[in-house]
C-alpha cells in the first residue's frame, strides 16, 4: 500500500466519528509553499504533511480524551540539506552542521471550546545526531524526535 494512502486513511480514521474517544489533532500548514525547507515535489510534501499529522495524533493521544490538540505550522526547516540528483528525486543528507530541523508552530488545547493553553514555539535540535533517536531512520524521525521533546516538556509538563 502506497505509504501516503496509509498515512492518509490513518488521519481519517482518528478523525472519523467513531473515534471520538481519543484525543484528536486539528493541524494547519500555514503557507506551505513559502515553509524555509520542506519537500519540493508535491507528492513528497503531501507524503511530509500527512506524516506529521499522524505525528501529532500520537501526541494528541496522550491528552485527555475529552482534549483537542490544534496546530498551525508556520515554518518548518527539515533536517539535513537537499541535493537535487534527478529531476524526480532528491537526497537528502544529514551532516549535523547548521542542517538541524527547526519548526515554528502555534499550538493550543482545547476542552469544549474552551482553550485551556496556548502558546508559540520556536523548535531547534542542534544536536539531533548526537544521542539516541527513538525513531532510527524513520522518514522525518528527527523532527519527530524534536516534537516529542517539545510536547513531553512545553505540553504535557505543564498541565
Amino acid at each position: 500500500m502506497n505509504k501516503l494512502i496509509f498515512h492518509a486513511a490513518l488521519a481519517l480514521a482518528c478523525l472519523a466519528p467513531g473515534a471520538g474517544a481519543l484525543a484528536a489533532a486539528k493541524v494547519t500548514f500555514v503557507n506551505p509553499d513559502k515553509m524555509t525547507d520542506v519537500p519540493r515535489h508535491e507528492s513528497d510534501r503531501e507524503s511530509m504533511k500527512a506524516i506529521l499529522l499522524d505525528h501529532f495524533n500520537a501526541l494528541a493521544a496522550r491528552l485527555p480524551a475529552d482534549q483537542e490538540l490544534k496546530i498551525e505550522i508556520i515554518d518548518v526547516d527539515l533536517a539535513g540539506d537537499v541535493f537535487p540528483r534527478v529531476s524526480i528525486r532528491d537526497v537528502r543528507v544529514l551532516k549535523g552542521l547548521g542542517d538541524r530541523p527547526a519548526m515554528h508552530l502555534r499550538y493550543s488545547i482545547e476542552q469544549n471550546g474552551k482553550v485551556l493553553r496556548s502558546g508559540e514555539s520556536h523548535l531547534s535540535d542542534a544536536a539531533y545526531l548526537v544521542g539516541s533517536n527513538r525513531y532510527g531512520n524513520d522518514l522525518y524521525g528527527h523532527e519527530k524526535q524534536m516534537l516529542d521533546d517539545w510536547f513531553r516538556k512545553d505540553v504535557i509538563a505543564k498541565r
